[in-house]
């Protein structure tokens, strides 16, 4: 299991690039502005791709909401 990580809603632009690399953990379906957090049973080297790949770099690790 992932160490927890969060996405910041307020710098999110609701690109959907972490959710292509890592459905499990990550959602973002028509209608939605921001990406969601799911899950944090994903693998870390997933939730670090998709941390590189946020064109805002929203995503960080730490407790989030």
């Amino acid at each position: 299991m992932a160490r927890p990580f969060y996405i910041d809603d307020d710098e999110c632009i609701g690109d959907g690039s972490c959710a292509d690399i890592c459905p499990d953990c990550f959602i973002f379906e028509e209608g939605m502005t921001v990406a969601k957090v799911m899950h944090f049973d994903c693998d870390e080297e997933l939730i670090e791709e998709a941390m590189m790949t946020c064109p805002m770099q929203c995503i960080h690790w730490g407790e989030g909401d």
